[in-house]
């Protein structure tokens, strides 16, 4: 019965966003509300980005409506109501209101990544004072279980890390929503499987808007392509965080890492948060602010090679099935820092050959990217 349920959260978020997209691109066109392009950008004309407006009502509607009926229909979710887990998802979803207001806000006039950047502190604040933070690494680098001082920051640290490299990868068509579908969808899966209903019912609510907005975002046709904006970016991230951070916590009645699921939940957004450590130490060794924006993401340097944005698109989507299957499959075989570091090697690999394409595609077209590129591997 409760695989029910999932699918009934998951039917009504799609149905919600059917609804909901249509209008939310109809008012940005009638009241031209665009996202305009720009040298750093890759659209070519100006498209709406309020997708995400529509992520936060409609999750929020899908996962309380279920969880409502299930309660009035014998199937009482008092674990639920009686645990620390309600008063997680109250601070998550005080968190979530904080950075979708902040998104629409910067989607809609613009805001200062100063400003964002403290809400985002604010919002990964949250999680640590409602009971969910890494209380153990399950044998990463050696190490197990750690006290709150170095868990509870590395939580606020991790979540913004998360929550930005989700918003830094919305780079290209299908790309963050893409990647996230799959994260969505294995969370889904894992959870199900460990009996973490509560955490598989909120996957299923955001995979069923976000899958909706993919085909508004991929297969429209023109005059009918949206962005997700900010809103959308970091109510995604930041449910993500929220939703991976549970397996990095030991509690007396759940062990996350009898199966080295932790490390297995981090593989859906390898190339979101690699991607990240990349572009940052890329702009900082070239004396740049890391924030600053630039051309220099995974999908950008695909595109160099000469990859259609289609093609980079699904190309790094295999690359997250990838990682997803090949971690799930070492799980069983190695432990938590083995996997990382096959991880990391394939990674920088993977940079090596496109690389290499990057200098091929130049010296048959003639055009140079970046001079101070070409003296870095990645």
């Amino acid at each position: 019965m409760i695989i029910a349920y999932l699918a009934g959260i998951f039917l009504l978020s799609i149905l919600l966003a059917t609804v909901i997209i249509p209008r939310i691109l109809f008012i940005s066109y009638k009241k031209r509300l665009f996202d305009v392009p720009d040298s750093r950008k890759v659209h070519k004309t100006p498209i709406p980005r309020l997708g995400g407006l529509s992520f936060l009502p409609v999750i929020l509607i899908a996962l309380c409506s279920v969880t409502g009926i299930r309660y009035y229909t014998n199937h009482p979710v008092d674990m639920l109501w009686a645990s620390d887990l309600f008063i997680q998802y109250l601070f998550l979803i005080v968190g979530l209101t904080l950075l979708y207001l902040i998104g629409v806000a910067d989607d809609l006039v613009g805001v200062g990544y100063r400003y964002k950047f403290v809400i985002q502190i604010l919002a990964a604040l949250l999680f640590p004072l409602s009971g969910l933070w890494i209380n153990d690494l399950g044998g990463l680098l050696g190490l197990h279980e750690i006290p709150a001082y170095i868990g509870m920051p590395l939580t606020v640290f991790l979540t913004v890390y998360i929550t930005n490299a989700i918003n830094l990868i919305d780079g290209i068509d299908g790309l963050a929503s893409g990647l996230s579908c799959i994260a969505l969808g294995l969370l889904i899966i894992v959870c199900a499987i460990v009996g973490q209903w509560t955490h598989a019912f909120l996957a299923a609510a955001t995979l069923g808007v976000v899958i909706t907005f993919y085909y508004h975002n991929v297969f429209s046709v023109s005059g009918r392509k949206l962005f997700m904006g900010d809103a959308g970016s970091l109510t995604l991230g930041y449910i993500l965080s929220f939703l991976v951070l549970h397996f990095w916590q030991k509690t007396q009645l759940w062990d996350p890492f009898t199966m080295n699921l932790n490390m297995v939940t981090v593989s859906t957004l390898l190339i979101p948060l690699l991607d990240v450590v990349r572009v940052f130490y890329s702009r900082v060794s070239e004396g740049r602010n890391p924030f600053t924006p630039d051309k220099n993401h995974i999908h950008h340097r695909l595109l160099r090679t000469g990859m259609r944005v289609r093609a980079v698109m699904i190309t790094l989507l295999m690359l997250s099935l990838f990682f997803v299957v090949s971690n799930f499959i070492l799980s069983f075989y190695i432990n938590t820092t083995f996997m990382l570091l096959l991880d990391l090697a394939f990674w920088l690999t993977t940079h090596f050959i496109i690389r290499y394409f990057i200098m091929k595609h130049e010296a048959v077209t003639g055009k140079k990217w970046y001079k101070t590129y070409r003296n870095f591997f990645w």
